[in-house]
């Protein structure tokens, strides 16, 4: 029960423990076993490149994903405030919520269990992740992509509207002469949407050198 006790509920209910420090465990259990099993399966793979899965496996977003899948929302405790803004909806909710249980899990049955139960959870958006390649993190993406063509940083503006339950961002990214443009239910969403647009538009410019090499190459003209 404690795992699925949320901040708000346990303020009206005259300051009972949270989940909260579940949660702070089960993120270390997760991302030890998430890094462990990225290491052995791709062990031709970078730390980088091992780094974007992971951070794509144990994501916010990712984790609400599956407990959107498990219906865990209907079962967390929350208060009267996060019940009115649908809080059984939010991905930061949903996502502390299953690294609360993951916790929990690994102080009643240890490290095996929880490590079974992390695979059970994460192994399908693990596989998914190796396929990903750019779009593991759009945003370093986008930067590194940048870079190799000579620009700038890419830089981010960011708006919102709507009500505080239902806020809509809106992104907008320029990386050298690209603009991308995005849309999400929170800032970091519609700066990835943002910055897969520009990185796919980036794509399609010649690399610097590329066509004064492929001039050198080509036969002067009456040769």
């Amino acid at each position: 029960m404690l795992a699925l006790t949320h901040r708000s509920f346990a303020h009206e209910a005259g300051g009972i423990p949270t989940n909260e420090r579940l949660e702070f465990l089960g993120d270390t259990v997760l991302g030890l076993v998430v890094t462990e099993a990225l290491y052995r399966r791709h062990p031709d793979q970078s730390e980088g490149e091992l780094a974007k899965m992971r951070a794509a496996t144990v994501s916010q977003r990712a984790l609400a994903a599956i407990a959107r899948r498990l219906e865990l929302g209907s079962y967390v405790l929350l208060g009267k405030g996060e019940l009115r803004t649908r809080g059984f909806d939010k991905d930061s909710i949903l996502s502390d919520t299953v690294e609360a249980l993951i916790g929990a899990t690994y102080l009643s049955h240890g490290l095996e269990t929880a490590r079974e139960l992390v695979h059970r959870l994460v192994d399908t958006t693990l596989d998914a992740a190796a396929g990903l390649g750019a779009g593991l993190d759009w945003k370093t993406s986008l930067q590194e992509a940048a870079a190799v063509r000579g620009f700038g940083a890419p830089v981010y503006e960011v708006t919102g509207e709507g009500p505080e339950h239902a806020r809509v961002f809106h992104a907008q990214v320029t990386a050298g002469p690209v603009l991308g443009l995005g849309t999400g239910s929170a800032k970091k969403h519609a700066e990835q949407a943002a910055a897969e647009e520009a990185y796919r538009a980036l794509q399609g410019l010649p690399l610097p050198g590329v066509d004064a090499a492929a001039e050198a190459q080509e036969p002067a003209a009456g040769a």
